[in-house]
């Protein structure tokens, strides 16, 4: 008996690609970050275009490595995710040596020579996240035991994080640590492991901050930030004043006062307030919708990874984007003590825009090899039902 042909299904409206969405947020984002910076950075060295013609530079960088990155075989990569885990905990080791790493800041975080820096922590973020992806990948149908779903994953983020906050940088060793717990509960791993770590993860944090004099006043001056103003709260007071003075409408592109020598790294890590002066709050809710739309793209993105692997690691990029604005805008706004770190896309720094573009760069190269993995499974069904 012949079978009947299968009826024509109707093509479906143009609907743009989860990834594409992200791409196109990540681009919004850096263009109102070139825009802002420019404004942000007049006042500070005698060339006013200084910070804006390095941000190019580094923008145009990312984007090399975002195209590189997304034609790569991440499969022929992951062979080697045990000897980058290798190299980057060797340079974060080394960023601690006397004449090896660049102190900067009360902080030794840099290699590099006078201005060319980069800050080995972002890179290794990744480097973790490959490596974590990888042996949880290796161990999926082991994740329910204590040593392999629990005590070697933790002590791989241990390492990372330890030598992250002994630089120091208690929010990216933080970061590391919420990016690898939260891929360690998505690959399966028990409560009865993760609830108890994460009660001695936070109490070593605690331990960390008591025992570093700077970090224990800035988190008590956190406490009341009217009455330290001018001390350890100085730099989220003038950040405040900078969202109040904006308002609704704001005052203007290259209007707004606080980044005249009053608000400290208002080109890097307080950005954001000099958003919500100039601005206004239509574009700093703008800016949350937009890593908003980022992270909820990417969720429905995940849903079409086609091995664990892939999934954890498109998973922690997602996470290392997000979770890093999350804490961004926390510390601005003065939900979180102040901790220095950068708002991605947006932010000036060299190190942060390459690590964007890698991210990115792994984000498109999953929506390339992910979309030829739907087609193959899509066609091998179709011909074992018309068989």
């Amino acid at each position: 008996m012949a079978r009947e042909p299968f009826a024509e299904a109707p093509r479906a409206r143009f609907i743009p690609s989860p990834v594409a969405v992200i791409i196109v947020c990540a681009v919004g984002l850096t263009i109102l970050g070139l825009t802002v910076l420019f404004s942000a950075s007049a006042s500070m060295r005698q060339d006013p275009y200084f910070y804006l013609h390095k941000q190019i530079i580094g923008v145009v960088l990312a984007a090399v490595i975002c195209f590189v990155t997304s034609r790569l075989d991440l499969d022929y990569v992951r062979r080697y995710a045990w000897w980058a885990g290798v190299v980057f905990l060797v340079l974060l080791a080394a960023v601690l040596v006397p004449h090896i790493g660049v102190w900067r800041g009360g902080a030794r975080r840099w290699l590099g020579y006078g201005s060319a820096l980069l800050q080995v922590s972002e890179f290794a973020k990744l480097g973790f996240v490959f490596c974590l992806a990888h042996y949880l990948a290796l161990n999926q149908t082991r994740i329910g035991g204590f040593k392999h779903g629990f005590l070697i994953p933790m002590a791989l983020i241990v390492a990372f994080a330890g030598l992250i906050a002994k630089e120091p940088d208690l929010g990216t060793s933080a970061l590391v640590v919420a990016v690898g717990m939260l891929m360690l509960f998505l690959a399966g791993a028990r409560w009865r492991y993760l609830l108890p770590s994460l009660v001695l993860v936070l109490a070593a944090f605690s331990l960390i901050v008591y025992l570093i004099p700077n970090r224990l006043h800035r988190l008590l001056a956190f406490l009341d930030v009217e009455g330290n103003k001018q001390g350890g709260t100085y730099q989220l007071y003038q950040g405040l004043l900078g969202f109040a003075a904006g308002g609704v409408n704001g005052a203007g592109l290259g209007q707004g006062r606080q980044q005249l020598n009053f608000l400290p790294e208002a080109q890097t890590d307080y950005i954001f307030a000099v958003i919500g002066e100039e601005l206004g709050l239509c574009f700093t809710l703008g800016v949350v919708a937009l890593f908003a739309t980022i992270f909820i793209a990417g969720l429905l993105h995940l849903r079409r990874a086609p091995n664990l692997f892939q999934f954890l690691l498109v998973t922690g990029c997602l996470l290392l984007i997000c979770l890093q604005a999350i804490i961004n805008l926390g510390v601005v706004t003065g939900v979180f003590p102040t901790k220095g770190m950068s708002l991605p896309f947006i932010s000036a720094g060299l190190s942060n825009l390459l690590l964007m573009g890698l991210l990115l760069g792994v984000l498109l190269n999953s929506q390339r090899t992910w979309g030829r993995a739907t087609v193959r499974t899509e066609t091998r069904i179709l011909q074992e039902v018309t068989a």
